[in-house]
């Protein structure tokens, strides 16, 4: 059955669905009010700075100053908590789920279920303090929704994480380098904000480089000359090397990369995106779920769960490499979305990633990923009023960005919760 979309109705269904959600103030989706104030306990601001008791003044969506409270009270008043920039997931797949039969869900799913689910996962990732995502198509599942949803969030028709999307993908299967060019035109003609290629196969299928150098150049060169991004999921160090040397923007996976990879991304001023934790925890725990779909194969969960040791070393050495610029990505999809930050949390306590770092990779590296510095991952005059505030303090207990109390994205607020209200601190599942 070839899908069907019925966008209309997308905008009544999950507008009903955002009334009955918590925390959601009856302004939510209105235009932000001219000026607002907000007290902290403290802030940090994505850039490596660290202050007290501040007050954020907003105007028209954004941070217009930062003051001392000096005993002012805000219009939001957070005392007690720590405000950091909207968290931002530089990969995720939009609208991966399970379906009401407890299984991945088929790519020919009717399109207006798709959409639905796709966005219960942002209003989750939202909720998670993801101010921002980006969609990443999948080989295994497409994601047509991406594209309307992100422009229905734009328009601020509904509440949700600012959205980028690549609406499909390269693959070694696209054609010769002048297709492929093509291709990239078509793409972007139609609103990709990036491009994405699969240089490699899965991880689960061992990574092994599949599109030539040609091709990637020429996706990559594509890219680049249209002012896009490209981001080029890549395992081996060969593909990895072909990547970086055709002209990506960001490599994402990297897990059987060496030092002489990571040198020569920090060399080209190239980002990676590793993910080292919550994807593969997430299939392991919903094993099920996937199994027989796909290529998820006895063989490859198995070479999911030995690949975790894999990706904890690779990234312990490319946080040890002091000009990689490291982004914060989860590919999270079915299962995953609405707990995002439990893959920041593992890098802190698992791999050794100093807090203020890991914040640093899910706040400005990521932003300067996106191509958005000007405008998003940090708190400073200018940019846009994506704020969240955290009960505790996450450079001393990593956990607390698992307790969101306060959310607010372009100036409107989204979530204002007691601290007392919230529960306990995301763990991940165990092996």
């Amino acid at each position: 059955m070839a899908r069907r979309s019925l966008a209309p109705m997308l905008g009544a269904a999950v507008v009903a669905f955002s009334v009955l959600a918590a925390d959601i103030p009856a302004r939510a989706a209105d235009a932000a009010p001219q000026q607002i104030t907000l007290r902290a306990g403290s802030l940090i601001d994505g850039r490596g700075g660290v202050q007290n008791d501040v007050l954020v003044v907003i105007e028209g969506g954004r941070i217009a100053r930062i003051e001392p409270a000096a005993g002012r009270k805000g219009d939001y008043d957070l005392p007690d908590m720590t405000l950091l920039p909207g968290l931002i997931d530089t990969h995720v797949h939009i609208d991966s789920h399970f379906t009401a039969e407890g299984r991945i869900a088929n790519p020919l799913e009717p399109e207006p279920v798709a959409e639905l689910y796709a966005y219960e996962n942002l209003y989750r990732d939202l909720m998670g303090g993801f101010t921002t995502v980006q969609g990443l198509h999948s080989l295994s599942i497409g994601s047509p929704s991406d594209k309307p949803l992100r422009d229905a969030i734009n328009r601020g028709v509904i509440p949700g994480p600012r959205v980028f999307t690549s609406i499909g993908a390269i693959t070694e299967k696209s054609g010769t380098p002048d297709e492929i060019r093509a291709q990239v035109r078509r793409f972007a003609a139609e609103g990709a904000d990036v491009i994405k290629l699969f240089a490699s196969k899965s991880i689960r299928e061992h990574g092994q480089q599949t599109m030539s150098d040609a091709q990637i150049a020429a996706a990559c060169g594509e890219a680049r000359a249209l002012g896009k991004r490209s981001w080029v999921h890549a395992h081996s160090p060969q593909a990895v090397t072909a990547a970086v040397n055709g002209g990506c923007t960001t490599i994402a996976h990297g897990s059987a990369i060496t030092d002489k990879e990571m040198d020569l991304m920090a060399e080209k001023g190239v980002y990676f995106e590793p993910e080292i934790a919550l994807v593969s925890y997430n299939y392991l725990e919903n094993k099920n779920k996937f199994l027989g779909t796909s290529n998820y194969t006895e063989e490859a969960f198995e070479i999911t769960r030995n690949s975790i040791a894999e990706k904890l070393a690779m990234y312990k050495k490319a946080i040890a490499h002091k000009n990689l610029r490291i982004v914060f990505g989860t590919d999270a999809g079915a299962g995953a979305h609405g707990r995002l930050v439990t893959e920041l949390i593992y890098r802190v306590q698992k791999a050794g990633q100093t807090p203020m770092r890991a914040i640093q990779e899910a706040t400005v590296n990521a932003a300067g990923a996106l191509g958005m510095a000007d405008r998003i991952g940090a708190i400073a005059p200018g940019m846009d009023a994506d704020l969240i505030a955290v009960s505790g303090d996450p450079l001393k207990d990593i956990t607390a960005l698992a307790r969101v109390a306060f959310i607010m994205r372009g100036g409107n607020v989204y979530r204002n919760t007691p601290a007392a209200a919230l529960p306990p601190a995301a763990t991940l599942p165990a092996l």
